[in-house]
């Protein structure tokens, strides 16, 4: 199974794990993970490690800066540029059924704003990315912290929302570590 990881999957993997992992045995693990390809970091999330809680994440997963390491295993994977597989189907699900009631108030133009924003960010890129890797038909999975309910005032639903109306399988961190059960870590 491949995992696109988000920031918050991230930020919870460095702040509340690594943390109690004294045998380095998951940071070790995650590495490996990373090297092997079954664990996809993306340019967006990326760039948002950098700026979030003073670049956390990048100082505690150190391999992710290195400059060998990135090229290596050719991190963090571009998605600038990626259309969606069924380009027009996935337009018309984001102009009517990824929109929060809030969206629903923007004019035409406004709307037409926020969904350009919304395609820019980390969010909508692990989305696509996974349906390019599920059209492929490999197993992929998207690990975040959201939850399907609330918004925070957003035009559009969280990524367990939009997944779930495409069929992209989603899980948390927690979940994640439970299939990975050959880990075998010790917390002390």
């Amino acid at each position: 199974m491949k995992v696109i990881i988000d920031t918050s999957s991230l930020l919870s993997l460095v702040r509340y794990y690594l943390p109690f992992d004294q045998n380095t045995k998951l940071y070790k693990f995650i590495k490996s993970e990373f090297e092997n390809g079954n664990l996809i970091l993306i340019d967006a999330v990326y760039e948002e490690c950098e700026y979030t809680t003073q670049g956390l994440v990048l100082k505690s997963l150190d391999y992710l800066n290195e400059k060998d390491f990135k090229k290596t295993f050719k991190l963090p994977i571009k998605t600038k540029d990626l259309l969606p597989p069924s380009t027009k189907k996935f337009y018309n699900l984001l102009n009517d059924n990824f929109r929060t009631p809030l969206s629903r108030r923007l004019n035409e133009a406004e709307f037409e704003e926020r969904k350009k924003e919304f395609l820019e960010t980390a969010d909508a890129r692990m989305i696509i990315l996974a349906l390019i890797k599920k059209n492929e038909k490999e197993e992929i999975t998207i690990v975040t912290e959201e939850s399907e309910n609330g918004n925070d005032s957003k035009a559009f639903k969280k990524i367990p929302a939009i997944c779930k109306i495409l069929d992209v399988n989603v899980m948390t961190l927690p979940e994640l570590l439970k299939v990975y059960q050959g880990i075998d870590i010790e917390f002390k």
